[in-house]
């Protein structure tokens, strides 16, 4: 699947920020005077997404810390409109009239607003890195900068997995139940039957474009199944050009070459138009296809056919972020925890069906999980996901990454392995960078 507005986030702006390299100045003044706004308790304005669900929440979120707290109003609105909320962002620490709080800071963009001076570290708050670690148990430890220290709260995921239409599946004589898609062999074998049966043009259509947080949707997911959850970058170092990677790209360039997903950009949702039989998404989706599609869920392939338990993928996760223009930083910690509280964290999975970043997200809310059991399989699935690297120059690698996998992968226009071994040197010098 490809196209959908909850997929865009980063776009061309902020890489032209991000690949300039260039620090801009910081809003948070010198370190007396964040000493004292770590103490200031006060009035402070929050942003969040302009998600429908996302909004209802955090009117009802403030509402509540504002009946208890009528000294520290918290005022909350939509990020400002511009090409990218990343943007807007990055501009408003430049400005330096960045909000405390944003509740949509993409894990890719945190490395570039650090270099900026836009965020505060939170481990400076009594007990943060213990309340932050103990919500989301191990997987806080992926939102960890390079300095070791928290400048985001991972907040809330969305671990993709395939979803494919039943109704396509039937028309190819295609098991719905139990579909064949464990493996990298099964997978292909199910895709030639979907388009020699013409149950729909492609068997899946993950975005051929170049943006750079396109391979999260494609390339990623898979080399997290199959490496059994290892990042892009570790320590600093390549993991791509390995033989996991390897097989990665060679899956999915064995899915270009033979037509069961198209090199072709695509306007609209082309798993909701019946184009293609499947599609790389998380839970959020499960609203937007009600109604439209039939559909059935399974974990992303590995060449063995890994037990679902086993299997890593993409978190496609938003965090929350403390900005350095903050003056009331105090208040903004305490609304911090306010609103990624266990009750405010049930409320946002049942408004918008995101998985909260706690750790055993599936035994924190049975009674939801009960009563919506879509859901189960990715509170089950929230348990093994994987994060971009939190490194310098996070959106150019993931940019340089992108040109080089299309040419490859995509168009053909070079051997894969080749391209990952050529590949893996120019990305560990621009992770080493500062």
């Amino acid at each position: 699947m490809h196209g959908t507005a909850k997929r865009r986030g980063l776009t061309a702006a902020l890489l032209a920020l991000g690949l300039t390299g260039t620090a801009v100045a910081c809003g948070g003044g010198d370190s007396g005077d964040a000493d004292a706004a770590a103490q200031a308790h006060g009035e402070i304005t929050i942003w969040m997404s302009n998600n429908a669900e996302e909004v209802a929440w955090g009117k009802q979120m403030v509402a509540a810390w504002n009946a208890a707290h009528p000294d520290q109003k918290v005022t909350t609105q939509e990020i400002p409109t511009g090409k990218s909320s990343e943007e807007v962002i990055g501009a408003a620490i430049t400005a330096g009239n960045a909000p405390c709080l944003i509740f949509n800071t993409s894990p890719a963009s945190v490395s570039q607003f650090q270099k900026q001076g836009g965020l505060v570290p939170l481990d400076g708050f009594d007990g943060a890195r213990d309340y932050i670690e103990s919500r989301s148990g191990k997987v806080a430890e992926q939102y960890r900068s390079t300095d070791g220290k928290y400048y985001q709260l991972p907040w809330k995921d969305n671990p993709v997995m395939i979803f494919y239409n039943k109704k396509a599946f039937t028309a190819a004589g295609i098991d719905t139940a139990k579909p064949p898609l464990a493996t990298y062999d099964e997978f292909l074998a199910t895709s030639r039957k979907l388009v020699a049966a013409k149950a729909a043009k492609v068997a899946i259509y993950p975005a051929p474009s170049n943006e750079f947080y396109q391979s999260w949707f494609d390339f990623y997911p898979l080399f997290a199944a199959e490496t059994g959850g290892k990042q892009l970058i570790a320590d600093g170092k390549s993991q791509f050009a390995s033989d996991e990677g390897k097989k990665v790209a060679g899956f999915w360039r064995t899915m270009y070459q033979d037509k069961l997903a198209s090199p072709e950009k695509y306007t609209g949702d082309a798993f909701v138009d019946g184009t293609a039989a499947m599609a790389v998404v998380g839970p959020w989706a499960i609203a937007t296809y009600k109604g439209k599609v039939d559909w059935g869920a399974v974990p992303v392939p590995t060449s063995s056919g890994k037990p679902a338990n086993e299997i890593y993928t993409f978190s496609d996760a938003k965090n929350v972020a403390m900005y350095s223009a903050c003056k009331n930083r105090g208040t903004a910690w305490d609304v911090l925890k306010f609103a990624t509280s266990k009750e405010q964290d049930g409320k946002l999975l049942a408004a918008t069906g995101q998985m909260p970043l706690r750790d055993k997200v599936a035994t924190v809310y049975p009674d939801y999980f009960q009563q919506n059991p879509d859901y189960q399989q990715f509170a089950d699935q929230a348990a093994r996901t994987v994060e971009v690297p939190n490194v310098p120059n996070s959106i150019t690698i993931w940019q340089t990454f992108r040109d080089a996998y299309s040419k490859a992968v995509i168009f053909g226009q070079a051997d894969p392995g080749t391209t990952f071994d050529d590949l893996a040197p120019k990305i560990d010098q621009l992770a080493a960078q500062s």
